[in-house]
């Protein structure tokens, strides 16, 4: 088989999970759009759950990750503050250095793994 093995990196601070593929990939959306709404609807997501992933990273993380932008003419937003820049560009290095660092190992295990289906 190939191509079959993903790697994960979560980190956790007790029982919540600070920073993990979900939460990068909405922080990235975030960056993307421009808005939590917007975000939350390219991932198929719900509002109210974007928003507690967002405040999840916010109260654990020493400084906000997003601010948000309310109201006005032209209605609300958000955008990744500096430290939110910082976590999804340090959380992007730290799985190309695992995957390149673990490649061979995942080579080596997808080459020993069956097909979901042959189970």
């Amino acid at each position: 088989m190939t191509g079959t093995i993903q790697t994960r990196l979560r980190f956790k601070a007790g029982d919540v999970v600070l920073l993990g593929p979900g939460k990068t990939e909405l922080l990235s959306a975030i960056d993307r759009t421009g808005s939590i709404s917007a975000a939350a609807r390219a991932m198929r997501m719900s509002y109210k759950r974007a928003w507690q992933l967002v405040d999840e990273m916010n109260r654990h993380l020493d400084g906000p990750v997003v601010e948000s932008r309310f109201g006005g003419s032209h209605g609300g937003g958000a955008r990744l503050t500096p430290l939110g820049r910082e976590v999804l560009r340090r959380y992007r290095h730290m799985m190309e250095t695992l995957e390149k660092v673990l490649a061979d190992d995942i080579a080596w295990l997808d080459s020993h793994t069956r097909p979901p289906d042959a189970t």
